[in-house]
Protein backbone atom coordinates (compact mmCIF):
# COMPACT_ATOMS: atom_id res chain seq x y z
CA UNK A 1 0.00 0.00 0.00
CA UNK A 2 1.03 2.89 -0.58
CA UNK A 3 2.37 5.22 2.36
CA UNK A 4 1.71 9.11 2.71
CA UNK A 5 3.85 11.22 5.56
CA UNK A 6 1.67 13.80 6.92
CA UNK A 7 4.25 16.61 8.63
CA UNK A 8 3.98 19.93 10.14
CA UNK A 9 4.30 21.82 12.89
CA UNK A 10 2.23 21.89 15.91
CA UNK A 11 -1.41 23.15 15.94
CA UNK A 12 -1.82 23.41 12.51
CA UNK A 13 -4.62 20.93 12.20
CA UNK A 14 -2.38 18.07 11.09
CA UNK A 15 -4.32 15.72 13.40
CA UNK A 16 -7.69 17.41 11.83
CA UNK A 17 -6.42 16.64 7.99
CA UNK A 18 -5.84 12.69 9.31
CA UNK A 19 -8.53 12.18 11.23
CA UNK A 20 -10.41 13.83 8.46
CA UNK A 21 -8.77 11.68 5.83
CA UNK A 22 -9.14 8.26 7.22
CA UNK A 23 -12.59 8.69 8.75
CA UNK A 24 -15.48 6.50 6.63
CA UNK A 25 -18.92 5.34 6.56
CA UNK A 26 -17.86 1.96 5.32
CA UNK A 27 -15.84 -0.76 6.33
CA UNK A 28 -13.47 -2.97 4.07
CA UNK A 29 -12.04 -6.10 4.61
CA UNK A 30 -8.23 -6.52 5.23
CA UNK A 31 -8.04 -2.20 4.87
CA UNK A 32 -9.64 -0.67 8.11
CA UNK A 33 -10.65 2.24 8.69
CA UNK A 34 -9.71 2.69 12.11
CA UNK A 35 -6.50 4.39 13.10
CA UNK A 36 -3.70 1.13 12.73
CA UNK A 37 -1.90 2.18 15.90
CA UNK A 38 -0.92 5.66 17.01
CA UNK A 39 0.27 7.14 14.48
CA UNK A 40 -0.75 5.53 11.16
CA UNK A 41 -4.39 5.17 9.39
CA UNK A 42 -5.83 4.31 6.38
CA UNK A 43 -7.40 6.84 4.01
CA UNK A 44 -8.34 6.23 0.01
CA UNK A 45 -7.76 8.61 -2.96
CA UNK A 46 -10.67 8.57 -5.99
CA UNK A 47 -11.37 7.76 -9.31
CA UNK A 48 -13.93 6.95 -11.93
CA UNK A 49 -15.23 2.94 -11.38
CA UNK A 50 -15.42 1.58 -15.14
CA UNK A 51 -19.05 -0.10 -13.36
CA UNK A 52 -20.84 2.71 -14.72
CA UNK A 53 -19.65 2.86 -18.42
CA UNK A 54 -20.28 -1.01 -18.76
CA UNK A 55 -23.57 -0.18 -16.76
CA UNK A 56 -22.97 -3.27 -14.34
CA UNK A 57 -22.75 -3.55 -10.27
CA UNK A 58 -19.17 -4.29 -9.37
CA UNK A 59 -18.28 -6.25 -6.14
CA UNK A 60 -15.17 -4.48 -4.53
CA UNK A 61 -12.68 -6.14 -2.54
CA UNK A 62 -9.66 -4.35 -2.08
CA UNK A 63 -11.48 -1.01 -2.33
CA UNK A 64 -14.80 0.54 -2.32
CA UNK A 65 -17.48 1.89 -4.83
CA UNK A 66 -20.14 4.86 -3.85
CA UNK A 67 -21.96 5.65 -6.86
CA UNK A 68 -19.64 5.27 -9.52
CA UNK A 69 -16.72 6.36 -7.24
CA UNK A 70 -13.96 3.88 -6.28
CA UNK A 71 -12.35 4.76 -3.16
CA UNK A 72 -8.82 3.22 -3.55
CA UNK A 73 -7.21 2.37 0.05
CA UNK A 74 -3.57 4.52 0.68
CA UNK A 75 -2.16 4.23 4.13
CA UNK A 76 -1.05 7.56 6.07
CA UNK A 77 1.86 8.22 8.71
CA UNK A 78 1.01 11.16 11.03
CA UNK A 79 4.10 12.24 12.08
CA UNK A 80 4.05 14.66 15.28
CA UNK A 81 4.23 18.32 15.64
CA UNK A 82 7.85 19.29 14.14
CA UNK A 83 9.41 22.21 15.00
CA UNK A 84 12.61 24.01 14.03
CA UNK A 85 15.96 21.61 15.07
CA UNK A 86 13.87 18.65 14.87
CA UNK A 87 17.26 17.08 12.85
CA UNK A 88 19.33 17.68 15.49
CA UNK A 89 16.87 16.03 17.83
CA UNK A 90 14.91 18.76 19.30
CA UNK A 91 11.24 17.88 20.46
CA UNK A 92 11.07 14.13 19.36
CA UNK A 93 12.51 15.49 15.89
CA UNK A 94 14.51 12.21 15.11
CA UNK A 95 12.27 9.63 16.24
CA UNK A 96 9.30 11.22 14.22
CA UNK A 97 11.38 11.98 11.31
CA UNK A 98 12.94 8.63 10.94
CA UNK A 99 8.91 7.25 10.85
CA UNK A 100 9.03 9.21 7.72
CA UNK A 101 11.54 6.88 5.70
CA UNK A 102 8.97 4.42 4.31
CA UNK A 103 6.16 7.44 2.57
CA UNK A 104 6.89 7.84 -1.00
CA UNK A 105 5.29 11.49 -0.87
CA UNK A 106 4.87 14.02 1.97
CA UNK A 107 1.91 16.42 2.71
CA UNK A 108 3.36 19.39 4.37
CA UNK A 109 0.03 20.84 6.68
CA UNK A 110 0.73 24.56 7.02
CA UNK A 111 -1.41 27.00 8.70
CA UNK A 112 -2.32 29.40 6.21
CA UNK A 113 -4.27 31.46 8.22
CA UNK A 114 -0.77 33.15 9.71
CA UNK A 115 -2.49 32.20 13.53
CA UNK A 116 0.59 29.99 14.74
CA UNK A 117 4.10 30.89 15.45
CA UNK A 118 7.07 28.41 14.20
CA UNK A 119 6.49 26.57 17.48
CA UNK A 120 2.85 26.08 17.09
CA UNK A 121 1.56 28.99 19.53
CA UNK A 122 -1.24 30.82 18.88
CA UNK A 123 -0.97 34.21 17.54
CA UNK A 124 -3.32 37.20 15.90
CA UNK A 125 -4.57 35.72 12.98
CA UNK A 126 -2.44 37.15 9.79
CA UNK A 127 0.83 37.89 11.82
CA UNK A 128 2.51 34.88 11.08
CA UNK A 129 4.17 33.96 7.63
CA UNK A 130 3.36 30.24 6.97
CA UNK A 131 5.60 30.40 3.88
CA UNK A 132 8.10 30.08 6.93
CA UNK A 133 6.46 26.83 7.47
CA UNK A 134 7.59 25.51 4.14
CA UNK A 135 10.94 26.66 4.59
CA UNK A 136 11.73 24.84 7.94
CA UNK A 137 9.85 21.77 7.09
CA UNK A 138 11.71 21.18 4.00
CA UNK A 139 14.71 21.57 5.84
CA UNK A 140 14.31 19.55 9.06
CA UNK A 141 13.87 16.68 6.22
CA UNK A 142 16.70 18.09 3.90
CA UNK A 143 19.01 18.04 6.86
CA UNK A 144 17.21 14.38 8.36
CA UNK A 145 18.51 12.55 5.00
CA UNK A 146 21.83 14.75 4.69
CA UNK A 147 22.73 13.03 8.42
CA UNK A 148 22.39 9.79 7.06
CA UNK A 149 24.46 9.92 4.11
CA UNK A 150 26.87 12.90 4.86
CA UNK A 151 28.08 11.71 8.66
CA UNK A 152 28.91 8.38 6.56
CA UNK A 153 30.77 9.71 3.55
CA UNK A 154 34.19 10.10 3.73
CA UNK A 155 33.74 6.56 4.94
CA UNK A 156 31.13 5.77 1.44
CA UNK A 157 34.15 7.01 -0.92
CA UNK A 158 36.85 4.44 0.62
CA UNK A 159 34.04 1.87 0.48
CA UNK A 160 33.23 2.50 -3.03
CA UNK A 161 37.29 3.14 -3.92
CA UNK A 162 38.73 -0.19 -2.52
CA UNK A 163 35.98 -2.43 -3.04
CA UNK A 164 35.88 -0.83 -6.69
CA UNK A 165 31.74 -0.77 -6.40
CA UNK A 166 29.69 1.76 -8.45
CA UNK A 167 29.20 4.96 -5.93
CA UNK A 168 25.89 4.90 -6.82
CA UNK A 169 25.02 1.50 -5.56
CA UNK A 170 26.89 2.42 -2.32
CA UNK A 171 24.78 5.45 -1.72
CA UNK A 172 21.64 3.72 -2.58
CA UNK A 173 23.03 0.67 0.15
CA UNK A 174 23.30 3.42 2.51
CA UNK A 175 19.89 5.02 2.28
CA UNK A 176 18.61 1.43 1.78
CA UNK A 177 16.08 1.82 4.38
CA UNK A 178 14.63 5.52 2.81
CA UNK A 179 12.44 3.80 0.03
CA UNK A 180 15.10 5.30 -2.81
CA UNK A 181 16.19 3.36 -5.72
CA UNK A 182 19.70 3.36 -7.53
CA UNK A 183 18.15 5.36 -10.66
CA UNK A 184 16.51 8.00 -8.04
CA UNK A 185 20.59 8.09 -7.11
CA UNK A 186 21.49 8.37 -10.30
CA UNK A 187 19.39 10.90 -11.68
CA UNK A 188 19.71 13.13 -8.58
CA UNK A 189 23.31 13.35 -9.10
CA UNK A 190 23.70 14.73 -12.47
CA UNK A 191 22.39 18.00 -10.39
CA UNK A 192 25.69 18.08 -9.47
CA UNK A 193 27.17 17.46 -12.26
CA UNK A 194 30.69 16.40 -10.73
CA UNK A 195 32.28 12.51 -9.89
CA UNK A 196 30.92 12.07 -6.74
CA UNK A 197 35.33 11.89 -5.00
CA UNK A 198 35.08 15.80 -5.92
CA UNK A 199 32.05 16.57 -4.03
CA UNK A 200 31.75 19.25 -1.24
CA UNK A 201 29.29 19.57 1.52
CA UNK A 202 27.51 22.27 -0.81
CA UNK A 203 27.25 19.78 -3.16
CA UNK A 204 26.05 16.80 -1.15
CA UNK A 205 23.30 18.69 -0.06
CA UNK A 206 22.10 19.74 -3.20
CA UNK A 207 22.21 15.87 -4.59
CA UNK A 208 19.98 15.31 -1.24
CA UNK A 209 17.47 18.16 -2.27
CA UNK A 210 17.13 16.94 -5.68
CA UNK A 211 16.98 13.13 -4.32
CA UNK A 212 14.06 14.40 -2.06
CA UNK A 213 12.30 15.85 -5.23
CA UNK A 214 12.70 12.93 -7.44
CA UNK A 215 12.31 9.98 -4.73
CA UNK A 216 9.99 11.76 -1.85
CA UNK A 217 8.15 14.95 -3.37
CA UNK A 218 6.18 17.14 -1.78
CA UNK A 219 2.53 18.61 -1.63
CA UNK A 220 1.33 21.90 0.44
CA UNK A 221 -1.60 21.76 2.69
CA UNK A 222 -2.64 25.02 2.91
CA UNK A 223 -5.04 24.40 6.04
CA UNK A 224 -7.66 26.50 8.15
CA UNK A 225 -8.64 28.33 4.72
CA UNK A 226 -11.78 29.30 5.93
CA UNK A 227 -10.01 31.89 8.17
CA UNK A 228 -10.24 35.23 6.44
CA UNK A 229 -6.86 36.16 6.85
CA UNK A 230 -5.76 32.76 4.62
CA UNK A 231 -6.97 33.97 1.35
CA UNK A 232 -3.75 36.18 1.07
CA UNK A 233 -1.35 33.48 1.81
CA UNK A 234 -2.63 31.03 0.02
CA UNK A 235 -2.45 33.27 -3.15
CA UNK A 236 1.67 33.51 -2.19
CA UNK A 237 2.27 29.90 -1.01
CA UNK A 238 0.74 29.19 -4.75
CA UNK A 239 2.97 31.94 -6.02
CA UNK A 240 6.06 30.83 -4.53
CA UNK A 241 5.35 26.66 -4.65
CA UNK A 242 4.31 24.36 -7.70
CA UNK A 243 1.67 22.40 -5.33
CA UNK A 244 -0.50 23.99 -2.86
CA UNK A 245 -4.07 22.56 -1.95
CA UNK A 246 -6.26 24.75 -0.13
CA UNK A 247 -7.90 22.83 2.88
CA UNK A 248 -10.39 22.92 6.34
CA UNK A 249 -9.87 19.91 7.85
CA UNK A 250 -12.59 20.55 10.63
CA UNK A 251 -15.03 21.20 7.52
CA UNK A 252 -14.15 17.89 5.87
CA UNK A 253 -14.58 16.11 9.72
CA UNK A 254 -17.92 17.75 10.09
CA UNK A 255 -19.21 17.01 7.08
CA UNK A 256 -18.33 13.45 7.10
CA UNK A 257 -19.15 12.72 10.83
CA UNK A 258 -22.66 14.71 9.77
CA UNK A 259 -22.90 11.68 6.59
CA UNK A 260 -21.67 9.12 9.08
CA UNK A 261 -25.03 10.27 11.00
CA UNK A 262 -27.17 9.94 8.54
CA UNK A 263 -27.60 14.25 8.52
CA UNK A 264 -26.53 14.80 5.20
CA UNK A 265 -25.38 13.43 1.61
CA UNK A 266 -21.92 13.83 1.00
CA UNK A 267 -19.00 12.20 -0.59
CA UNK A 268 -15.54 13.24 -0.07
CA UNK A 269 -14.27 15.69 -2.53
CA UNK A 270 -17.76 16.98 -3.84
CA UNK A 271 -18.21 20.19 -4.22
CA UNK A 272 -21.63 20.58 -2.02
CA UNK A 273 -23.36 18.57 0.05
CA UNK A 274 -27.44 17.88 0.71
CA UNK A 275 -29.44 17.98 3.93
CA UNK A 276 -31.68 15.00 4.14
CA UNK A 277 -33.48 15.97 7.00
CA UNK A 278 -33.59 19.96 8.20
CA UNK A 279 -35.38 18.68 11.83
CA UNK A 280 -33.01 16.74 12.97
CA UNK A 281 -30.15 19.35 12.77
CA UNK A 282 -30.31 21.95 15.37
CA UNK A 283 -30.38 25.71 14.76
CA UNK A 284 -26.15 25.57 15.61
CA UNK A 285 -25.62 22.70 13.32
CA UNK A 286 -27.47 23.90 10.36
CA UNK A 287 -25.41 27.38 10.92
CA UNK A 288 -22.27 25.30 11.00
CA UNK A 289 -23.24 23.58 7.65
CA UNK A 290 -23.93 27.09 6.05
CA UNK A 291 -20.50 28.20 7.32
CA UNK A 292 -19.04 25.61 5.80
CA UNK A 293 -20.72 26.01 2.26
CA UNK A 294 -20.02 29.54 2.34
CA UNK A 295 -16.88 29.71 3.04
CA UNK A 296 -15.23 26.89 2.37
CA UNK A 297 -16.84 25.06 -0.61
CA UNK A 298 -18.22 28.24 -2.55
CA UNK A 299 -14.72 29.35 -2.53
CA UNK A 300 -12.49 26.30 -2.92
CA UNK A 301 -15.01 24.12 -4.87
CA UNK A 302 -14.37 21.74 -2.15
CA UNK A 303 -12.80 20.98 1.23
CA UNK A 304 -9.18 20.07 -0.24
CA UNK A 305 -8.83 16.86 1.61
CA UNK A 306 -9.70 14.10 -0.73
CA UNK A 307 -8.20 16.87 -3.76
CA UNK A 308 -4.68 16.78 -1.67
CA UNK A 309 -4.61 13.08 -1.42
CA UNK A 310 -5.81 12.80 -5.04
CA UNK A 311 -3.09 14.80 -6.37
CA UNK A 312 -0.13 13.34 -3.80
CA UNK A 313 -0.99 9.91 -5.38
CA UNK A 314 -2.15 10.99 -9.12
CA UNK A 315 0.21 13.65 -10.02
CA UNK A 316 3.35 13.88 -7.68
CA UNK A 317 3.78 9.95 -8.03
CA UNK A 318 2.16 9.24 -11.36
CA UNK A 319 0.06 6.60 -10.40
CA UNK A 320 -2.91 5.11 -12.54
CA UNK A 321 -6.05 2.85 -11.09
CA UNK A 322 -5.82 -0.40 -13.04
CA UNK A 323 -8.47 -3.22 -13.09
CA UNK A 324 -7.62 -7.16 -12.87
CA UNK A 325 -10.12 -9.50 -13.89
CA UNK A 326 -9.89 -13.49 -14.69
CA UNK A 327 -12.83 -13.21 -17.05
CA UNK A 328 -12.34 -10.85 -19.49
CA UNK A 329 -16.13 -11.38 -20.76
CA UNK A 330 -17.53 -10.99 -17.01
CA UNK A 331 -15.07 -8.72 -16.12
CA UNK A 332 -15.02 -10.58 -12.81
CA UNK A 333 -13.04 -12.93 -10.99
CA UNK A 334 -13.10 -16.82 -10.14
CA UNK A 335 -15.91 -16.14 -7.86
CA UNK A 336 -17.82 -13.69 -10.24
CA UNK A 337 -17.11 -10.58 -8.40
CA UNK A 338 -17.13 -7.86 -11.34
CA UNK A 339 -14.33 -5.61 -11.09
CA UNK A 340 -13.44 -6.96 -7.75
CA UNK A 341 -9.96 -4.84 -7.20
CA UNK A 342 -8.69 -1.51 -8.17
CA UNK A 343 -4.68 -1.46 -8.33
CA UNK A 344 -2.35 1.46 -8.02
CA UNK A 345 0.17 1.09 -10.40
CA UNK A 346 3.17 3.19 -11.89
CA UNK A 347 2.51 5.39 -14.86
CA UNK A 348 4.45 3.09 -17.51
CA UNK A 349 3.86 -0.52 -16.09
CA UNK A 350 3.60 -2.98 -18.37
CA UNK A 351 1.45 -5.96 -18.07
CA UNK A 352 3.80 -8.33 -16.17
CA UNK A 353 4.44 -5.26 -14.07
CA UNK A 354 0.97 -5.71 -12.77
CA UNK A 355 1.19 -9.76 -12.69
CA UNK A 356 4.07 -8.90 -9.83
CA UNK A 357 1.93 -6.34 -8.17
CA UNK A 358 -1.09 -9.00 -7.87
CA UNK A 359 1.20 -12.08 -6.56
CA UNK A 360 4.79 -13.02 -7.51
CA UNK A 361 3.89 -15.99 -8.42
CA UNK A 362 1.49 -14.83 -11.05
CA UNK A 363 4.27 -12.77 -12.17
CA UNK A 364 6.74 -15.77 -12.07
CA UNK A 365 4.01 -17.58 -14.54
CA UNK A 366 3.13 -14.55 -16.58
CA UNK A 367 2.32 -15.63 -20.01
CA UNK A 368 0.89 -12.51 -21.59
CA UNK A 369 -2.16 -10.10 -21.55
CA UNK A 370 -5.70 -9.49 -22.38
CA UNK A 371 -7.35 -6.11 -22.69
CA UNK A 372 -10.81 -6.86 -21.19
CA UNK A 373 -12.48 -3.89 -23.22
CA UNK A 374 -11.49 -5.00 -26.49
CA UNK A 375 -10.90 -8.58 -25.87
CA UNK A 376 -7.38 -8.54 -27.25
CA UNK A 377 -4.34 -9.43 -26.71
CA UNK A 378 -2.15 -6.87 -25.89
CA UNK A 379 1.69 -6.74 -26.40
CA UNK A 380 3.88 -7.46 -23.32
CA UNK A 381 6.13 -3.90 -23.73
CA UNK A 382 2.17 -2.50 -23.50
CA UNK A 383 2.16 0.87 -21.55
CA UNK A 384 -0.98 0.25 -19.13
CA UNK A 385 -3.29 2.84 -19.11
CA UNK A 386 -5.57 4.69 -16.28
CA UNK A 387 -8.40 2.44 -15.87
CA UNK A 388 -7.82 -0.42 -18.02
CA UNK A 389 -9.28 -3.50 -17.15
CA UNK A 390 -6.83 -6.48 -17.75
CA UNK A 391 -6.64 -10.39 -17.72
CA UNK A 392 -2.87 -11.93 -16.90
CA UNK A 393 -3.14 -15.13 -18.94
CA UNK A 394 -0.60 -17.19 -16.72
CA UNK A 395 1.07 -20.83 -17.82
Amino acid sequence: MIEIGITGKPNVGKSSFFNAATLSKAEVASYPFTTIDSNRGVAYVTSQCPCKEFNIKCNPKNSICEDGVRFIPVELIDVAGLVPGAHEGRGLGNKFLDDLRQASVFLHVVDASGSTDEEGRPVEPGSYDPIKDVEFLEKEILMWLYGIIGKNWDRLIRKATSEKIDMAKVIYEQLSGVGVSVEDVIEASRKVGKDYHSWSNEDLLVFVDELLKIAKPSLIVANKADMASARENIERLKEKYPNVVPTSAEAELALKRAAKAGLIDYTPGDGDFKILDEGKLTKKQLSALEYIRENVLKVYGSTGIQEALNRAVFDLLDMIVVYPVEDEHKLSDKEGNILPDAFLIPRGSKPRDLAYLIHTEIGDSFMHAIDARKKMRIASDYKLQDRDIITIICK
